[in-house]
């Protein structure tokens, strides 16, 4: 398939569109390709067809898109230098997948997880636990992470040292290829479908094709024999190293266990919801895009229990008419268009699941925009039947456009009753919540008649064990149907791995009064990968200003900015410096995080300085401070100054960053000025806005002073 030379500009949208749906219908159809054991000539040719519609879409966004590039050099560097983000153990080479968060990011990371504390736990009055990261084996084991997550490994015999053995496939070949330039067509095409399958392949189709491909350890011996690699870190409790654990990759299990007591410590309310912030931990074989993929990762995940039959929320009305950027299923393999609709069209129509899904949605969304998320670069992407899990009724991803694409950053998930199950089921306790009815009910359930003699001889000791799964579910008739069902037609059905004959029970149809409905919850989790919400929010929060792209900006809203405040004196003098520790302590007593530059650089260079790390405001202490007490508060992305008296300076910061006036209402309540602080630009920016009781610091070669910038009347 090939890029049309005459496509009209004002179309090109329309047809990515289709390219990317047609992308992502024959991705999901190489995922069930692969999950049915398809023979991997098949595999293999529509991975082909995948890879030339991918090249495709990429060839048109290129050609067509007018998007602005992002300076990634700029901001890598900015990120680096200024301590954001730098590699772990970096002196001792570093290792990858580890990254340490300098002093902005670690604060902007506690202001952002103060804010998801504040939106999610306070205001939903949800239960907060701070679970273990140490697991041991038995609940992983329960939940399915032990036997998930494995990738195929091999390893260099004389040293041990480990290699994901599909991407040493995948490198051989992109070696071959490029030392033979000049190989025909149709052989390069051979290696090229191999190198497309080769995560597709079992352990002895990638040993046979490392062999074929010459591939040798770095101590020149063959690799040894391909081998599954779980992705958990692995490690023994006590001293006696019986006892085996993992760190946990998920916190969502130490919840699950906890249902008990947290039901208990809601006095038996349902539904309710319980929270946690913590680490997880992913032992990736090739960790990536900086804070994208890392091996350690902070994790802040909700798990909402709810009745399965009645998944209605009592707040939704509050969200209801919100919009959001939905991706359907539907959408993803059709036009390849997403829909801007209000969550509560979005639930009428099916497209969401039920309500308290999309509240949860909703609320996430507004979170992203509280902390300073663009939200024209957030969009809801359903997952395709391919993707979910069987027991899942819904899942949405919220992704985040960055120059890496489109990253999912937080995932909504209706797991249905699975998790409470699974471990119900392995520890025998039950996991249910109580319905109180206003009027008894009539249900309808089963009556059984068990033949213990039959059931003895066929399970042994487990024979309490079948008996009590089947009398669960005879509980309610609409849960015992399939199991008569099978009884009836096959003679034999299979419980809980048991399989149970029509000899061993009896049963029959009967009515019964309830007062009260037992039953197993529902879970609905959002899971928010904090690590990628930080680094989203920084390339969104960055850039450069239009008049010198040395100038690098970070826009951080004053609720979540590292330092909310600056405070710089316009000289070195201590008369300047005293009022200037004065004013900063003010606002660190009003718990506002503060910046203080005495250095001697210009004034120009320290605004710069404060710039790059997302400072919002700063104050500057000038000359005319010592005859009136009076400062000017500069705010960061206009430029603009206001005049005032330095006693209002922290109350006036204060409202700032906790959304009790804005910067245009300030704007109309103090006078405008305009400071040269050497650059001109941002000077005339800042005099365009002045009401016209403007003031200018003027540089002169004997000293700095202010003046009117017009005649008074």
């Amino acid at each position: 398939m090939t890029v049309d030379d005459g496509i009209e500009d004002e179309h090109w949208q329309d047809k990515l569109d289709a390219l990317n749906a047609q992308v992502t219908k024959q991705g999901a159809h190489v995922r069930q390709l692969k999950k049915d054991g398809a023979p991997s000539d098949a595999i293999a040719e529509a991975v082909a067809a995948l890879q030339e519609l991918k090249i495709s879409a990429e060839t048109l966004h290129k050609e067509y898109s007018k998007e602005e590039t992002f300076n990634r050099k700029a901001f890598d560097d900015l990120i680096l230098r200024k301590m954001f983000v730098v590699p772990a153990f970096e002196i001792h080479g570093g290792v990858k997948g580890l990254y340490d968060l300098g002093p902005p990011a670690c604060a902007l990371k506690a202001a952002m997880i103060d804010i998801w504390r504040k939106h999610f736990v306070l205001n939903e009055s949800m239960l907060e636990m701070e679970c273990t990261c140490l697991t041991p084996e038995a609940v992983l084991k329960t939940s399915g992470h032990v036997d998930r997550f494995t990738d195929l490994m091999v390893k260099d015999p004389e040293n041990g040292q480990c290699f994901r053995a599909d991407k040493l496939l995948e490198d051989a070949i992109d070696n071959l290829l490029d030392e033979n330039p000049t190989m025909p067509t149709a052989e390069k095409e051979d290696h090229l479908r191999i190198q497309r399958q080769a995560d597709a392949y079992s352990p002895e189709e990638l040993d046979e094709m490392l062999i074929k491909y010459d591939c040798k350890a770095p101590s020149g011996q063959a690799y040894s024999k391909s081998f599954p690699f779980n992705l958990m870190f692995r490690t023994s409790i006590g001293p006696e190293g019986t006892s085996v654990g993992y760190l946990r990759p998920e916190t969502a299990q130490g919840l699950f266990v906890n249902f008990k007591r947290l039901l208990d410590a809601n006095a038996q309310k349902m539904p309710f919801a319980a929270a946690q912030i913590g680490l997880g931990f992913r032992n990736e074989i090739a960790p990536r895009s900086g804070l994208l993929r890392v091996r350690e990762f902070c994790m802040g995940e909700i798990e909402h229990f709810v009745n399965p039959k009645d998944k209605s929320h009592t707040n939704f009305s509050s969200v209801a008419d919100k919009k959001l950027v939905l991706f359907g299923a539907t959408d993803q393999l059709t036009s390849g268009k997403t829909k801007n609709i209000s969550v509560g069209e979005a639930v009428r129509a099916g497209l969401i699941n039920n309500e308290t899904l999309a509240y949860f949605m909703a609320r996430t969304q507004l979170f992203m925009e509280r902390i300073g998320m663009d939200p024209t670069r957030c969009r809801f992407r359903q997952h395709l039947k391919t993707e979910m899990a069987h027991y899942a009724a819904d899942c949405w991803d919220l992704e985040i456009q960055t120059s890496y694409g489109w990253v999912e950053c937080v995932g909504h998930a209706d797991r249905a009753c699975y998790d409470l199950e699974v471990h119900a089921k392995q520890t025998n306790t039950p996991m249910l919540a109580t319905l109180k009815l206003d009027k008894p009910q009539e249900i309808e359930i089963a009556k059984l008649k068990f033949n213990r003699k039959a059931l003895g001889q066929a399970f042994k000791q487990d024979q309490r064990t079948v008996s009590g799964a089947l009398e669960a579910l005879a509980e309610d008739w609409e849960d015992f149907a399939p199991i008569a069902e099978g009884l009836e037609k096959n003679g034999k059905v299979t419980v809980d791995g048991f399989e149970v004959t029509s000899e061993m029970l009896t049963y029959t149809k009967n009515k019964k009064m309830v007062h009260e409905i037992k039953f197993t919850p529902s879970v609905i989790e959002p899971s928010f990968g904090i690590g990628r919400i930080l680094y989203s929010l920084l390339e969104h929060s960055f850039y450069q200003r239009d008049f010198d792209e040395q100038r690098c900006v970070m826009m951080f809203k004053p609720e979540v900015a590292p330092q909310k405040c600056a405070v710089l004196p316009i000289s070195s003098c201590p008369e300047l410096n005293e009022v200037v520790d004065a004013i900063a302590a003010d606002l660190m007593d009003s718990d506002l995080s503060t910046r203080v530059d005495k250095s001697s650089a210009a004034l120009g260079r320290r605004y710069a300085r404060s710039d790059e790390v997302g400072v919002p405001f700063a104050v500057t202490v000038d000359f005319e401070t010592l005859v009136d007490g009076s400062v000017t508060v500069r705010e960061r992305d206009s430029t603009v100054q206001v005049r005032l008296h330095k006693e209002e300076v922290a109350p006036l910061v204060f409202a700032f960053v906790h959304k009790k006036m804005s910067w245009e209402q300030a704007m109309h309540k103090y006078p405008v000025v305009t400071v040269d602080d050497g650059d001109e630009k941002t000077s005339d920016a800042a005099a365009s806005t002045s009401n016209g009781k403007a003031t200018v610091v003027v540089n002169t070669g004997r000293a700095r002073f202010s003046r009117p910038a017009a005649k008074i009347q």
